[in-house]
């Protein structure tokens, strides 16, 4: 088995389990990203790279709330990766799998951290809504539309808009533009209710 295969058929697969913002095509976009963004990189091993992004999220499975340290510590229990990499390597791969998350509080440790956190951001306004909604309904199902339109504007403003707690790692990738013009949709009321109701009524 190839390592490619691995991933594809042991790894990729448990994302099926999770919400639906972290599923095997958010999994498959973090790896299709963090390879795109390596070509900047020449000393990246991109099956490191590839690993890495593949288990960024797996840590899901034990809960939300300390996911990418649960994520790092299965990359690190996993005997099967010792087929192609040394122990010294998995550790880099483990840390930068737990360094990924947006609300961290130190930055990513090594550049195959800050271009597997930069690969997990798909910034793109639609995708940020949806997966909000999908989350707030997952989570607080007890919440009246409007509550929950509250709690996105509240997480818009810790998380997105200017001051917020996410972090951009690499200058090549094209988030920047994108959060830019995302935060001009955030400062339009009456726009961001419009596009949320429609994508709140598509979920619905």
């Amino acid at each position: 088995m190839t390592l490619q295969q691995f991933l594809e058929q042991e790894i990729i697969p448990q994302y099926e389990s999770f919400d639906a913002g972290h599923r095997c095509d958010h999994a498959r976009y973090v790896i299709a990203e963090s390879q795109r963004l390596a070509q900047y990189y020449p000393q990246v091993d991109k099956d490191m790279l590839m690993v890495a992004a593949a288990y960024h999220d797996v840590g899901l499975c034990e809960g939300r709330k300390t996911h990418h340290t649960a994520s790092a510590r299965i990359m690190r229990d996993d005997k099967r990766l010792l087929h192609w990499f040394t122990a010294e390597q998995i550790d880099v791969m483990a840390d930068a799998a737990e360094d990924h998350r947006a609300s961290s509080d130190h930055e990513p440790r090594t550049i195959y951290g800050r271009i597997i956190a930069e690969s997990d951001r798909q910034i793109d306004g639609d995708t940020i809504i949806r997966r909000t909604i999908q989350f707030t309904q997952a989570h607080y199902p007890g919440m009246t539309e409007q509550e929950q339109y509250q709690r996105f504007l509240e997480h818009m403003a810790e998380k997105y808009d200017e001051g917020g707690y996410l972090k951009l790692w690499i200058p090549e990738s094209s988030n920047a533009q994108r959060l830019a013009e995302f935060r001009q949709l955030l400062h339009q009321p009456q726009q961001l209710r419009e596009r949320y109701l429609y994508i709140y009524n598509q979920i619905t």
